[in-house]
């Protein structure tokens, strides 16, 4: 997001957070709330659109707002979407995707108040790694039709890779993921959820491919290394895959760290046909 879009979007997130420190609301049960007004918003054009028009009051649009969720969502859901209206926005498709990230982050601050949040980051990595080199899981998972028994499908696919095997703030995040799409790819979505649970805890995320697993000690001085260059904690995810024949290669936002013997294989090649 640019412009107005990104301060209303850090405006919104220190409303989530200061909610969130009362510890008598229930951040789960915010995210679902959220979550639902995500779905009305993308399916609604004009309404958001109105949201967003910097022609109309701010007051105004908050007290459309309330008219329309009151007793529909809880109150804190009302008061953060009301104060997000009267703020600016670049595009009425960026309060759609700040209102989602809410929910993510509500549901990634109950896994935090559980002590659970290293564990749900972790998972979202590790099936995120899954998808990647699984094309017929990653087809079955990232239709985008909005017909509702494939959706429901959609949904129960996931129950039943991850049911069992994964904490419940996992489950929702990834159902409401490939239940709704919106225009992403899976596995990009599942990055997106992994750096906001990084950045949760103040960290970045170091994707770190190797063709063997690394060493306690060999983690800990990447770790460290990494830090020293970004001038920020980093979370390492770890990935382990022979192809890379020797190594490692990091991956932090767009940026690649290659580091591999078929990296420089690869080079070599290039340099021969050249």
């Amino acid at each position: 997001m640019i412009g107005a879009s990104r301060e209303a979007v850090e405006a919104a997130r220190e409303r989530l957070d200061a909610l969130t420190d009362n510890t008598r609301v229930d951040a789960a049960a915010l995210a679902a709330d959220l979550a639902a007004v995500t779905v009305l918003l993308d399916r609604e054009t004009a309404l958001r659109r109105l949201l967003t028009d910097p022609a109309q009051p701010g007051e105004a649009k908050a007290d459309l707002v309330g008219r329309l969720l009151t007793g529909q969502v809880s109150g804190e859901a009302v008061d953060l979407v009301s104060g997000m209206v009267r703020s600016r926005w670049s595009s009425s498709r960026d309060l759609v995707d700040a209102v989602e990230g809410l929910a993510d982050s509500a549901d990634l601050i109950a896994a935090d108040e559980a002590g659970v949040l290293d564990t749900v980051e972790d998972e979202l990595f590790r099936f995120g790694r899954i998808v990647v080199t699984s094309p017929e899981l990653s087809a079955a998972l990232s239709a985008k039709d909005t017909d509702a028994e494939r959706i429901a499908a959609r949904a129960g696919l996931i129950r039943e890779l991850l049911g069992g095997r994964a904490h419940e703030v996992t489950i929702r995040l990834v159902t409401r993921l490939v239940e709704r799409p919106r225009g992403r790819s899976l596995d990009s979505g599942l990055d997106d959820l992994c750096s906001l649970a990084a950045a949760r805890r103040g960290r970045s995320v170091a994707v770190v491919t190797s063709a063997v697993p690394l060493s306690d000690a060999q983690r800990d001085r990447l770790g460290d290394t990494l830090a020293r260059l970004y001038g920020r904690p980093i979370q390492l995810n770890l990935d382990v895959d022979p192809a890379v024949i020797g190594g490692i290669s990091v991956r932090v936002g767009d940026e690649v760290i290659h580091g591999t013997i078929a990296d420089r294989l690869d080079e070599v090649n290039r340099r021969m046909a050249g």
